[in-house]
């Protein structure tokens, strides 16, 4: 994950993700981003990154595009949400839209299998019931 500090942008490395439920999870994230904050993070806690999730939701931003530092293969860019009149086929309805910017070095993932990741990303999204299951 991507932290704005006063020092400038840090990247925590959260680790072993797939091990961890979502409760331990953003326990890790807060704690980490509060370190960042505060200057206490360690060499190593930033070391050893494959995957970063950035968010201009905070600030305000609505769109942007991620750059992949290396040796990560791919960063999330998340905006800020917002209502929107979406169409259903036959009329609009007000939906909360959250635009996601995938960016990814094409040396090591695909860009089908990115591209299906992404819509996986979103309809998992539209039911955050599903990320407890």
């Amino acid at each position: 994950m991507a932290v704005d500090t006063p020092n400038g942008l840090m990247v925590p490395v959260i680790r072993n993700v797939d091990q961890k439920g979502i409760i331990e999870l953003a326990k890790e994230v807060i704690d980490l981003a509060g370190r960042a904050q505060e200057g206490k993070l360690k060499r190593d806690e930033m070391q050893g990154g494959c995957f970063t999730i950035s968010s201009l939701g905070s600030i305000g931003g609505t769109a942007f595009t991620p750059i992949v530092n290396t040796p990560e293969v791919a960063i999330l860019g998340v905006s800020k949400s917002q209502m929107k009149p979406v169409w259903n086929g036959s009329e609009f309805k007000p939906r909360l839209m959250c635009p996601l910017s995938l960016s990814y070095d094409h040396r090591a993932v695909n860009g089908a299998d990115a591209a299906r990741f992404t819509a996986y990303l979103a309809q998992v999204l539209t039911d955050i019931r599903r990320l407890l299951v």
